[in-house]
């Protein structure tokens, strides 16, 4: 193949428009695709086999790409960079197919993200749920999009190794068959309490925590104790002590 003959050296061009319109998510929802920046983790979406329908490269890029099969395009170092959200791109950027996964009971422990605002905060969720095993999470309809850049980049690859599951609350609940676990000050303390063997972690929102309609349905409230007059974590912290603690 001669690389010169594939480069795109326009911002007009309809691969490159298509991507910049996948930075909104009426349009990753559109047309069911969304957009991982970086030589590792686009490397490790083609090493998990995941839909990858294209990957776009600067010259000095596509050396470091394992992409096997999957098609490249060679772009312009100021092409790659109108459509990078990177503050110091890599030079590479792939196109995913979302794997759409029709809302499900849950295979084991999982997560339900109950208005989880920041996409920075729902990527870094899923990141410690697939390092701890919690592999089904449900995205409540105002959640952060979690195939947006920010919450992609954040997850480190852990939104190819979960079932991420997006839907009005009241059907997230009626298929969550697990019992519910909501965190509370006033809850029991998370690193003595015999948690169940499978669970369901309820996240809420950055500022106003759970709603009442998920804190009506909940079997048990923990508490991260704090010290120093410390009322609160980050959402994506607390997550992750909270996975951890009630993991068996």
């Amino acid at each position: 193949m001669d690389k010169l003959d594939k480069m795109i050296t326009s911002k007009q061009n309809a691969l490159i428009k298509e991507i910049r319109s996948l930075s909104d998510k009426k349009f990753r929802d559109k047309l069911g695709l969304f957009v991982v920046e970086g030589i590792k983790p686009i490397n490790e979406a083609v090493a998990l086999s995941m839909p990858v329908r294209t990957v776009i490269c600067t010259e000095k890029a596509f050396s470091q790409l394992k992409l096997l099969d999957v098609q490249a395009q060679l772009v312009t170092d100021e092409v790659l960079k109108s459509v990078s959200e990177e503050v110091t791109p890599q030079g590479a950027l792939a196109v995913v197919q979302k794997t759409c996964t029709p809302v499900q009971a849950p295979k084991g422990s999982c997560l339900l993200l109950d208005d989880v605002s920041d996409p920075a905060n729902v990527g870094a969720i899923i990141r410690t749920a697939a390092a701890s095993g919690y592999n089904d999470v449900y995205l409540t309809e105002n959640c952060a999009d979690a195939y947006s850049q920010k919450s992609v980049r954040a997850s480190m690859g852990g939104i190819f190794r979960t079932r991420v599951m997006r839907a009005d609350v009241d059907t997230l609940l009626s298929v969550i068959d697990l019992p519910i676990y909501v965190a509370d000050m006033n809850g029991d303390n998370v690193f003595s309490h015999d948690a169940k063997e499978r669970l369901c972690l309820v996240i809420g929102n950055e500022g106003h925590g759970v709603s009442e309609v998920v804190k009506g349905k909940a079997d048990f409230t923990v508490k991260i104790p704090m010290e120093n007059g410390m009322e609160s974590l980050n959402a994506a912290v607390s997550a992750g002590i909270l996975m951890y603690s009630l993991k068996k």
